[in-house]
């Protein structure tokens, strides 16, 4: 998306790469210690600058990690100064949670999810496009997300909307390069009904809790059925180095969702002990955890403009998460507290080696380009 809309808008003032790098920076802080908090939930022994950010385990992972990075990537395709108002405020909320100030972080975080909605609809009024429009509306699920926690909603009250948030951006990624393989009229047309099943489960869970999650699970599996039949990743899995493992990433990304969400519809059913966990997990590490791994070698270059070349390395942080992931699941499942804890290490681990495979990928870039240049006739 960033290059079809940063053609449009050449002519705005676009921010340095260099001057994105501390928002990163504050994004991974963020992400660090939102894992070390999940760890410390855990019973596992981790150094958190405050014991509150236990509590604050989601908002430091969702809004504080994901927010930061996916705003970002928004302001960087819309070319608009204006636009990383929006990954500003979220990286000054998550730093504001660090310093354990919650009620600025959650000012913040509002700040920033209203800042993230104006800019997604500008893209909208851009190119007028169903993906766009998920996109907003992925955009909205965050803001009021963040509302609810700012009125003293309990966390579980913006949990649903931070999962439409994630869920509808990487849908509405998705889409927009289904044009390389495009959809039915019909297939658009269910992808539709299926958005509005997700939102509408939502708006029932601000009054029936138990209800709205489970038809918001049924709207979850629907979406993984249909990315896994339209997406372009089946085809390209068939290839080599960088397009296979992206889908790779992809396709093991909607088989969590997929899992994540039947196992929260048997929850809204059943009541099953632990199936909350696990099916919350298996959508924000086994789906969007899959979904950033893949498509980190080309966000990130986007954003700071540093070559990421692929690696076969790049497997090695995706595949034990994927293990991780199965450990932690079956913990949770069968009550084994050993297996979770044991998982959650690993899941840690998974998500420490992308980040220090990932620099490693950038220093192999600017090697090899430097060797480029001395190679060069004078």
């Amino acid at each position: 998306m960033a290059g079809k809309l940063k053609a449009r808008g050449a002519g705005m003032n676009e921010i340095r790469p260099a001057l994105r790098l501390p928002l990163l920076a504050a994004g991974f802080i963020a992400l660090g210690l939102g894992v070390g908090a999940g760890l410390a939930r855990m019973g596992w022994t981790f150094p958190l600058p405050d014991p509150r950010l236990v509590a604050w385990h989601g908002p430091l992972m969702i809004a504080g990690f994901f927010g930061t990075v996916i705003s970002l990537e928004r302001a960087v395709a819309l070319a608009d100064p204006r636009a990383y108002l929006a990954p500003l405020a979220a990286a000054l909320g998550a730093l504001a949670l660090v310093a354990a100030m919650p009620l600025a972080a959650m000012l913040l975080f509002v700040a920033a999810g209203l800042a993230l909605l104006a800019a997604s609809i500008a893209i909208l009024l851009r190119q007028r496009a169903l993906f766009t429009l998920t996109l907003v509306l992925g955009a909205a699920c965050w803001t009021v997300g963040n509302l609810l926690w700012l009125a003293g909603s309990a966390m579980s009250a913006a949990v649903p909307w931070w999962i439409g948030f994630l869920v509808l951006t990487i849908a509405g990624e998705r889409l927009e390069l289904s044009r390389f393989l495009p959809p039915s009229r019909t297939a658009r047309a269910v992808f539709v009904v299926i958005v509005a099943t997700i939102l509408g489960a939502l708006v029932v869970s601000l009054f029936f809790p138990h209800p709205g999650s489970a038809v918001q699970a049924a709207g979850l599996l629907a979406l993984a059925l249909w990315l896994a039949r339209q997406d372009i990743a089946r085809r390209t899995v068939r290839e080599r180095g960088l397009t296979r493992f992206i889908a790779v990433c992809l396709l093991s990304g909607f088989a969590w969702l997929g899992l994540g969400a039947m196992i929260l519809l048997a929850d809204g059913i059943f009541a099953m002990p632990g199936a909350r966990d696990a099916g919350l997990h298996a959508i924000l590490l086994g789906f969007v955890f899959s979904m950033v791994f893949g498509h980190a070698p080309i966000i990130f270059p986007a954003v700071t403009r540093a070559a990421m070349p692929y690696h076969w390395s790049f497997y090695v942080p995706l595949v034990l998460l994927q293990a991780s992931l199965a450990i932690r699941i079956a913990g949770d499942l069968s009550g084994v507290a050993d297996w979770r804890r044991l998982g959650g290490m690993a899941n840690a681990a998974a998500l420490l080696l992308f980040v220090l495979g990932t620099l490693a990928a950038v220093v192999r870039g600017k090697l090899a380009a430097r060797g480029i240049r001395a190679g060069d006739p004078a």
